[in-house]
Parts: structure tokens; C-alpha cells; sequence
């Protein structure tokens, strides 16, 4: 299988828009983090992108590297500290890479021109990304398929100070690809041989869509947590007609504060949103149900969750989110709008009460005090 196909460039579609806009967003907040941090290190952060493409689309449309140049031509910090790598296995593909690059306006305020190499990537990729203390960089992985991506690829780019990483997991290939002994090699590279058997002997025909595509990416997340990526957001997309499961932008990080900011980023990027919870998935048809794989009241289950979870304790609202958002949809709104609804039916008590406070607000400092589980009789 190629690792691009030069097809998927003909034309923009909303998924791909989407994803684009989530990386550069992402880049963007990341990089407002980053920068304070790393000026007075050595002055230097990184954005690398192993499967570049030719830039546009056939229809004209910016593909993510084009975006994530104009995102730092914009900013002064950027444009001084920005390195950028882009590559691709293609020699057609950099070529139009470059000349798009060099038809942005203002490219030449860049203090360190991007980089372009025709590289394809294997595991002497990996070994070179292994080898060398990076930079703070965001590292996006958009293979067609899933040639050459691996766990000791990401782990390669996670591994350094201020470095995440965002992959294209291809579900559909991936999902079609674990049985296939023709492609056994990319499925071990890209789960670990001992993960890659437990996940094979795990599925069966007899086990439905949605428990088929949960227990994928748990393995994988559990994969990437056991080399250091703590924290790891999946991001649905569907198929044209949205009744099947395309791809995952699968966003991996060691700082939960990253991963609060991917949450708000993908969560506004929902085609859907039930209770005011997001899918955290894109469908670009809304004639099948869009909530399909999400329960049918979120905002109920959380507050049925928060009540159980913290019965008899006291702690602030920034406290319970740490202590309980990572692994679910929720954001903090939705935490927010749970604890102003329990507040409201006097089911806790929070200082300062709603009447000391802005209207239909609940402060991060906020103290809750849940009351202790009822025994039974």
C-alpha cells in the first residue's frame, strides 16, 4: 500500500477541511504555550510533518502545511523562532510542496526557511528522530494508509520536552488490515507485536462495530501510554454518507494541559453535540442519527457520575475537572453546567452560592461540597 495516494489530493473534502483546521488550531494554542518557555532555552520550536503532500488540493484549497506556515508568518515570536519539516516519499508531491510554499505571502519573514526532504518513512527515519534531542515540536503523522507508522516512530517524536503529536489513524485500513498476514509487519509496527496478537485474538466476527472499534483504540492509547504519551485523544471522522467509520485523528501528549486544549478544539469541531456534549466525531451526513455511538443523555450521566464519585467530599470546580474530565467527552462547560444544575437542586452546596456570584456562572475556585452517599435501608 502507498504511503500517500495521490488521489486523496483531487479534491478538499469537509473531513479533510476539518482535520486540517483541528492541526492548525492546535499548533496555534500549542505554540502560544510553548513559546514563553522555550525563548530564553535556545529560542527555537518545531513543526514536522512526515507525510507533507503536495500542499494543495487539485480544487486550490490549503492543505495543513500551508496553514501551519501562514499560522506562523503571522505571529513576530513565530516568524523568529519556527523551524519547520515537511516530507514526503514523492518527488512530485515536494516539488509542488515547495512551489506552493514559495507563493505564500511574506514567506521570506520566516528566520529559518522550511525544510523539504524526499524521504520515505521507515524505521531509519525512526532511528534519526530517536537519536536526537528535539526541540519543543508538533509532530503531525498523515499517512494514506499506515506504512511507516509506529509506535517507536511516535514514541521517537513524543519523547523531549514540549514535543505532541497528532496521527492520521486510518480505522478502515487499519480495522480491514489486523487479519491480513500480507500486512501483519505495519500492524505489529504500529500496535507493538505483543499488543498487535492480544488485539487479533481479542476480535471476532461476532463482535459488534462500535465494541470492535472501542477495543482498537484502546489499544492503541494503551500503546502510546506505555511509551510515555499519557494522554491521548481520539477524534472520530464518518464516511460521506455517515454510516461507517472512516479514519481517527488521534492527538498524543504528556501534559494534561495539552490535552485540555486538543478537547476544546476537537469538541468544537463536532458536527453534533447532544446536551450540549460534544461527539467528538465528524459526520458529514446529517440524515442518520449523529450521537449514534455516544449515550442519549450525557449531561445526565455526568451528573449521575460526579454525585457518585465525590459523595461526601469538598473540593473546587478546577479540581473535580482534573480529578475526573480525562478519558471522556465532557469539557469543562459541560462540568460547569452539570454543577450549576446539581447547585440549583440543591443537591450541593458551593461557596460562594450562585447569588454571590455573575449570573448562570461556576468560577474554577468555586467549593463544592457534595453530600455523603445515602445508606440503604
Amino acid at each position: 500500500m502507498p504511503t500517500n495516494n495521490s488521489s486523496f489530493f483531487e479534491e478538499s473534502t469537509e473531513q479533510s477541511q476539518v482535520k486540517a483546521s483541528i492541526v492548525s488550531k492546535y499548533f496555534v494554542a500549542w505554540a502560544k504555550v510553548i513559546i514563553s518557555t522555550a525563548k530564553p532555552r535556545n529560542g527555537k520550536i518545531g513543526y514536522v510533518d512526515l507525510f507533507a503532500g503536495k500542499g494543495r488540493y487539485d480544487d486550490g484549497t490549503k492543505s495543513t502545511p500551508l496553514l501551519i506556515l501562514e499560522e506562523a508568518i503571522k505571529n513576530p515570536d513565530l516568524r523568529n523562532m519556527i523551524i519547520t519539516v515537511f516530507s514526503d516519499s514523492d518527488p512530485a508531491n515536494v516539488q509542488s510542496l515547495d512551489n506552493s510554499i514559495n507563493t505564500l505571502p511574506n514567506i521570506n519573514s520566516l528566520k529559518y526557511k522550511p525544510q523539504l526532504f524526499t524521504e520515505i518513512v521507515n524505521e531509519n527515519i525512526t532511528k534519526i528522530f530517536s537519536s536526537i534531542q528535539m526541540i519543543p515540536c508538533l509532530t503531525f503523522l498523515d499517512p494514506w494508509g499506515y506504512k511507516g507508522l509506529s509506535t517507536r516512530l511516535i514514541n521517537s517524536v513524543i519523547k523531549d520536552w514540549g514535543c505532541d503529536c497528532i496521527i492520521f489513524f486510518n480505522y478502515n485500513r487499519i480495522n480491514m488490515g489486523l487479519n491480513n498476514n500480507l500486512v501483519k509487519s505495519h500492524m505489529d509496527a504500529l500496535f507493538g507485536e505483543n499488543r498487535a496478537d492480544m488485539l487479533r485474538n481479542k476480535l471476532s466476527d461476532s463482535i459488534s462495530p462500535s465494541d470492535r472499534e472501542r477495543i482498537i483504540l484502546k489499544t492503541l492509547s494503551d500503546s502510546m501510554k506505555e511509551l510515555g504519551g499519557d494522554y491521548v485523544l481520539p477524534f472520530r471522522f464518518r464516511s460521506d454518507r455517515g454510516e461507517r467509520i472512516s479514519h481517527h485523528l488521534v492527538f498524543v501528549t504528556k501534559h494534561v494541559k495539552g490535552y485540555n486544549i486538543m478537547k476544546e478544539i476537537m469538541a468544537n469541531a463536532s458536527s453534533s453535540q447532544y446536551q450540549g456534549v460534544a461527539s467528538f466525531e465528524y459526520s458529514p451526513s446529517q440524515s442518520l442519527q449523529p450521537y449514534l455511538l455516544a449515550p442519549l443523555s450525557p449531561l445526565n450521566d455526568l451528573i449521575h457520575e460526579i454525585v457518585n464519585t465525590f459523595a461526601g467530599k469538598s473540593l473546587t470546580m478546577i479540581e473535580l475537572f482534573d480529578n475526573h474530565n480525562i478519558g471522556t467527552n465532557y469539557t469543562k462547560k459541560n462540568y460547569k453546567q452539570a454543577l450549576m444544575q446539581l447547585e440549583t437542586e440543591c443537591k450541593i452546596s458551593a461557596n460562594p452560592p450562585s447569588n454571590k456570584r455573575p449570573k448562570e456562572t461556576f468560577g474554577d475556585k468555586v467549593k463544592i461540597t457534595f453530600p455523603p452517599k445515602r445508606k440503604n435501608n
